[in-house]
């Protein structure tokens, strides 16, 4: 078909090849491996619940287990914008999520995957386009929300980052017709929506609640894609039509960005003004404002991704390229920065990596907003990456059950383990009771050794009968055995812990007491 078609030339022709385009773009995502493990992770990002310390917990561990999305996430939060006022450098997820917030770390998380799985289209340029207008669009849904009074009214971030999944999907995929198009928008002859429901046989929005529908994301966010009645738009009477005005607003504001620098001063702006400026309660100020902080977040938020700015033309969308124009650069935040690590796994710059924790955790409690569970998540963080253990858990008395309990955990197979993860309270002769007892702490170098396996309970030898070394850090408040860390590795630690990385982690249990003094 010719982009420059009108729309009533050969219809049994088009209506044909819409369906095959419709049906193609379907398959692909519903049937395309790499897409449809985008298609779990969204979901799986998306149910994380943040009124909880659990969907903390889960996104951290998240988070972590990318290493590359870990880098991203740390470089965002030691951006001038974020970083904390005293200059302290960032170096957990724990003490990230509590900087820049939970909503604004899983919406970056989103749009990284995003980057992730699209960034090897051989139509990088295109993709690109769409990809600056998804998290310019976020960022404006975040500002939004910021100021509304409906509660869940973080999720219209996450509605207008994938307001614009139906381009971007279409630029990767089936990058002829998505030129086609945008030639059609670009001739006046239609909108986009009538572009897209030319030549694919549904509207980009459609398209969008349908792959959003397919990888299971909860209806309130998949109806906030839908189009809005055109005309200047009454306040929402729910937080579901809400999200809707939202997402439109914050898609036409993207595009507004992406076209002018002075969009202030364009008649684009009167225009949103008039259509949203009730709807939303934004002054002609407001939004003004709203449109120099998107623009500064975004900046930030490029700059964090090592993504250099690029020019959103559709014109220089053309079929070639740049063949690794998405292709985040390795960062260094967090990082193994002196070179490698022991057999066992422990990083040779384990001291720096858990003093940086130290600082974190310090900066953490002294914010006075951290809670408990912030601390334990924080210092539990710290000592998994920096020993490089596989396993690592908290352990807290549950008098309910007269048992010790893990409560959160990291590392390879950690739920299966952290369910497993369980003793009596009654004091018995074996190597954990003796350690809160004595309030000692552990770190067994060789846990093979005879006398060493000897004093491991049978709940351990069975749960973990792997581990080679470990780490039993007992945590006694006032007398008071509240439960222990536990990490581990599958591999002896003949390196063992010198005084200065032993002093470190005393420090992080310190924290913890602390935190849990009364």
């Amino acid at each position: 078909m010719s982009s420059a078609s009108p729309p009533s030339a050969s219809p049994s022709h088009a209506e044909g090849d819409t369906r095959r385009v419709r049906a193609s773009l379907i398959h692909k995502v519903c049937g395309d491996e790499d897409m449809f493990a985008l298609g779990a992770s969204v979901a799986r990002v998306v149910e994380m619940a943040s009124s909880d310390d659990e969907g903390t917990h889960d996104l951290a561990y998240y988070v972590l287990s990318d290493v590359a999305l870990t880098q991203r996430i740390l470089r965002l939060s030691n951006t001038p914008t974020y970083r904390t006022k005293s200059g302290t450098t960032v170096t957990t997820i724990s003490r990230a999520i509590s900087l820049l917030g939970f909503d604004n770390v899983r919406t970056t998380a989103l749009a990284m995957l995003l980057v992730d799985a699209l960034s090897n289209s051989a139509h990088a340029t295109s993709v690109r386009i769409e990809l600056e207008a998804a998290l310019c669009a976020s960022l404006v849904g975040r500002e939004m929300a910021r100021h509304s009074f409906y509660q869940g009214a973080e999720e219209a971030s996450i509605g207008a980052l994938f307001k614009n999944l139906g381009p971007l999907l279409v630029a990767s995929h089936e990058h002829d017709r998505y030129r086609e198009i945008n030639a059609l928008v670009k001739g006046g002859t239609h909108s986009v929506g009538q572009a897209s429901q030319m030549i694919l046989g549904a509207s980009y929005d459609a398209l969008s609640q349908a792959v959003m529908a397919e990888w299971k994301i909860p209806d309130v966010i998949v109806r906030s894609l839908s189009p809005l009645q055109a005309g200047a738009q009454k306040v929402a009477i729910n937080r579901g039509e809400w999200m809707r005005q939202v997402a439109s607003f914050s898609m036409e504001v993207s595009r507004l960005l992406g076209r002018s620098a002075s969009p202030a001063e364009s008649k684009e702006f009167q225009a949103l003004q008039l259509r949203y400026g009730v709807a939303l309660n934004l002054s002609a100020d407001q939004m003004k404002d709203l449109f120099e902080t998107v623009q500064n977040e975004m900046t930030t938020l490029m700059r964090s991704m090592n993504m250099e700015p690029q020019p959103r033309d559709e014109e220089t969308a053309d079929s070639g390229g740049l063949p690794n124009v998405l292709l985040l650069a390795t960062m260094d935040a967090g990082g193994d920065a002196a070179g490698g690590a022991h057999p066992s796994g422990k990083p040779h710059n384990a001291r720096a990596l858990l003093l940086a924790g130290v600082q974190d955790v310090t900066q953490m409690r002294a914010a006075g907003d951290a809670k408990v569970n912030d601390v334990i998540l924080a210092v539990l963080e710290t000592l998994y990456k920096s020993m490089g253990f596989r396993f690592a858990t908290v352990c807290l008395k549950d008098a309910r059950s007269g048992q010790y309990r893990a409560r959160l955990a990291f590392g390879e197979d950690h739920a299966r383990r952290q369910a497993g993860f369980a003793f009596p309270m009654g004091a018995t002769r074996d190597l954990f009771h003796l350690a809160m007892e004595n309030d000692a702490d552990l770190m067994i170098a060789d846990a093979t050794s005879q006398k060493i396996r000897d004093l491991l309970p049978g709940w351990h030898r069975a749960l973990l009968p792997d581990a080679k070394s470990f780490i039993v850090l007992p945590l006694v408040a006032s007398k008071v055995q509240v439960g222990l860390f536990y990490a581990d590795r599958a591999e002896l630690a003949p390196e063992g812990v010198p005084p200065d990385e032993t002093s470190l982690i005393k420090a992080l249990k310190g924290q913890v007491l602390l935190a849990l003094a009364p």
